[in-house]
C-alpha cells in the first residue's frame, strides 16, 4: 500500500471532521469527529483492503482506526496481532468495533475469549466478556454457566467502568436467554444494583439486569 494512498484517506476523514460531532464523541472518550454514517460510506467505497487497513490502524488516528475495522479482512490478523491491537485501540468506540467487527469473525475467537477474559487490564478483560456475551447468546454448548455467574456475583460490584458494563451484558444475556438460571440471574442483579440509576431515555431499555432481563423476556413471549 502506497503512503499516497493513506495520506488520501487521512485527508478525506479529516475533511469530515465535525466539531460539533467530535464534542459530542469527546464526551464519551472518542476523540474523533467524522459522522459515522460517512465513515461507513467511505468504507463502502473503499471495498476491502487489508494491506490499507493494516496501515491506517498504523497511523494511531481513532477515525482511521474505525474505518480499518470496516475494510479489513479479519480472518487475516494473527492472535497476537489482535491481541496487540485490542491493547492499543484506547477510544471506547475503536474498542468496540474491533471486537464486534474484526476479533468476532477471526478463526483465534475462542482462544482470545479466554485469555482476555482472564488479563488483569479490565479495559482488555472486557474485550473476553463482550466475547463471552456473544457465544452465551449463539453458541452456549461448553460454557459453564453457573461458573460464570459465581464470577459475575463475585466481581460486577466493583469492576471499573468498561469492564463492569461488560460483565452486566453477561449477566442480562444469561438471564435473557437461559431460563433455568433467569431468576438468580435477576437475584444478582437486584441485589448487586449495578447500573440500576443509569439515565435512560424515552423508549430505551435500562441496562440494569432485572429490568433489562424482563423486559427481553417480554418480548420474547409476545413476539
Amino acid at each position: 500500500m502506497t503512503d499516497t494512498a493513506v495520506a488520501e484517506v487521512l485527508a478525506e476523514l479529516a475533511a469530515l471532521d465535525d466539531p460539533k460531532v467530535r464534542e459530542a464523541n469527546e464526551k464519551r472518550g472518542d476523540d474523533h469527529g467524522v459522522n459515522l454514517g460517512k465513515l461507513r460510506a467511505v468504507a463502502k467505497r473503499l471495498k476491502t483492503q487489508q494491506d490499507l487497513a493494516r496501515e491506517l490502524w498504523a497511523t494511531g488516528d481513532t477515525a482511521a482506526r474505525l474505518l480499518a475495522t470496516l475494510i479489513c479482512r479479519p480472518k487475516a490478523f494473527e492472535r497476537d496481532e489482535l491481541d496487540a491491537m485490542v491493547r492499543d485501540a484506547r477510544a471506547p468506540k475503536v474498542h468496540d468495533w474491533l471486537v464486534n467487527y474484526v476479533v468476532k469473525k477471526s478463526p483465534h475467537v475462542e482462544e482470545l475469549r479466554v485469555a482476555w477474559s482472564a488479563d488483569p487490564e479490565p479495559v482488555v478483560a472486557s474485550a473476553g466478556w463482550a466475547l463471552t456475551t456473544e457465544r452465551v447468546a449463539k453458541k452456549p454448548d461448553g460454557l459453564d454457566l453457573a461458573a460464570l455467574l459465581d464470577v459475575i456475583e463475585a466481581e460486577l460490584k466493583d469492576a471499573p467502568d468498561r469492564l463492569q458494563w461488560a460483565m452486566n451484558h453477561c449477566l442480562a444475556q444469561i438471564g435473557i436467554d437461559h431460563a433455568e438460571h433467569r431468576a438468580r440471574a435477576i437475584d444478582i442483579g437486584e441485589r448487586l444494583e449495578v447500573l440500576k440509576d443509569y439515565p435512560t431515555p424515552p423508549n430505551c431499555t435500562s441496562p440494569f439486569a432485572p429490568i433489562w432481563i424482563t423486559e427481553l423476556v417480554r418480548r420474547q413471549e409476545a413476539g
